[in-house]
């Protein structure tokens, strides 16, 4: 394992070239589900279709933690002693438009770091921007490349404001969006206007998205599949078929389908007191070949030996549901809330060791005090595990993320608040504190204090 770090040379790095970026013109953070991104432009203002379009956007967040209380650690806990790590990414996001309602966008990037103690240690994870795999060398991949048509299924138009993988232009307001290709699950699903995006807002794994979704992905988060989304007034149907990879938290390196995930959401939108919200209510499935807690468990007090989850995998299908609220009360300030559940039998296959969880919080602009484009974002979690769960990993087995080699019950208990301050035209820089009371889940160690700076700009 590589144990070196060049924390603050690419934190430097980063920030001469955010800089540097200030020249450049705006953007904002991908989301491809097919209502994200509506023109604020007049009725009457029509919005020239786009042929092409080039964004980019440069990431650095580094993040600490002091030492803390640990009365043992295992294979995936947290560093008990303190640590500092940071994350850099740099992203293309190139689209041309292929004939009329069609979108073709592939996004390359640069990235490069390590998420605190290597992404483990906390089901929750502090870091929306860390993958589970690291390297201190800078690496090139290619996260998105995707299609986009959109039918019309009525004469009604709306503007649409071009931005990061989206072009902009005019389109029905009532439509059937299809994507297909190589994205992300929750580009579409479960997306959330004040906690979805870590470049922007929230950072915590369990504030940006459902804790118990766990959703179909590789290492990076990203994975094959196609997605329908049928907007109708009021509502939006969504439904999605997602390749899972060939054993849990594995690589997913060309299409196949033989292990799979189903996803499906309906959206309602509402005013309240003229202020814009939104319902959603999810449900998913994913079969593959899992492994059963008490099977595991089982067998290692048959053999006398440490349950090892991969020893009983068999094909067997895993739901989960979430529900996904958010809702305007002035033009400055924002509220959201989500809760999942899953079936908390089987092991965590490709997100994190969340069985049921719930968030809560709030988002305000800086109005008041004279920094309209500043944020100021405060979030509340509980994130909590089966009883099969429980047992697993008091026995001393591993688990994605977490795994102490042993377990002192009580629920993940996270707080996180930050400050999102914009520097020039398109820079931002957020700081982010992150309180996390039983870290994976174990009362013997912690709590954790999680101190984050993120640099961020878009072109």
């Amino acid at each position: 394992m590589i144990t070196t770090r060049f924390a603050a040379p690419t934190l430097a790095t980063t920030l001469a070239f955010a800089v540097a970026l200030a020249c450049a013109a705006p953007a904002r953070a991908q989301q491809l589900s097919g209502d994200a991104a509506p023109s604020n432009a007049p009725a009457d203002t029509v919005t020239p279709d786009e042929a092409w379009a080039i964004h980019g956007q440069i990431t650095n967040l580094t993040q600490r933690h002091p030492g803390f209380r640990s009365l043992y650690s295992g294979t995936n806990s947290l560093d008990a002693h303190g640590r500092t790590d940071e994350t850099t990414d740099i992203t293309l996001f190139a689209g041309v438009r292929l004939w009329h309602g069609a979108e073709f966008w592939m996004n390359p990037e640069i990235d490069q770091g390590y998420g605190l103690s290597n992404t483990v240690g906390v089901a929750g994870f502090p870091s929306g921007e860390a993958y589970k795999i690291g390297a201190n060398a800078p690496y090139f991949r290619v996260p998105r490349a995707f299609l986009r048509q959109v039918i019309p299924l009525g004469t009604t138009l709306e503007n649409v404001e071009g931005s990061a993988n989206q072009l902009g232009g005019r389109r029905a307001s009532d439509n059937l969006t299809i994507t297909l290709g190589k994205f992300s699950v929750v580009d579409i699903f479960d997306t959330n206007s004040y906690a979805h995006d870590p470049r922007a807002d929230f950072m915590n794994w369990s504030s940006i998205d459902a804790g118990a979704f766990d959703y179909a992905a590789d290492a990076w988060g990203f994975t094959y599949g196609a997605a329908a989304e049928w907007t109708q007034g009021w509502w939006t149907a969504r439904l999605g078929y997602f390749q899972l990879s060939s054993v849990p938290n594995g690589k997913i390196v060309r299409p196949r389908f033989n292990q799979y995930s189903l996803v499906s959401e309906f959206e309602a939108r509402h005013d309240w007191l003229g202020h814009p919200g939104k319902i959603k209510l999810l449900a998913m499935a994913n079969r593959a070949s899992m492994g059963n807690y008490r099977d595991a468990v089982a067998l290692g007090l048959a053999s006398g030996a440490t349950p090892d989850i991969a020893l009983v995998r068999r094909t067997a299908t895993r739901p989960g549901f979430a529900l996904n609220a958010e809702q305007e009360i002035t033009a400055d300030l924002g509220v959201f809330a989500r809760a999942s559940i899953n079936d908390g039998d089987k092991e965590a296959y490709e997100f994190t060791e969340i069985n049921k969880s719930l968030s809560a919080g709030l988002s305000l602009k800086g109005s008041a005090w004279g920094r309209k484009d500043d944020t100021i974002g405060l979030a509340a979690v509980v994130n909590g595990l089966s009883g099969p769960a429980q047992d697993y990993f008091r026995a001393g087995g591993i688990g994605i993320l977490i795994g102490d080699g042993s377990l002192n019950y009580g629920p993940e208990q996270i707080i996180e608040t930050y400050y999102s301050m914009k520097l020039g035209r398109y820079v931002n820089v957020t700081f982010d504190y992150q309180h996390i009371a039983n870290p994976a889940y174990n009362r013997d160690r912690g709590p954790v204090s999680v101190y984050g700076l993120r640099l961020h700009s878009e072109f």
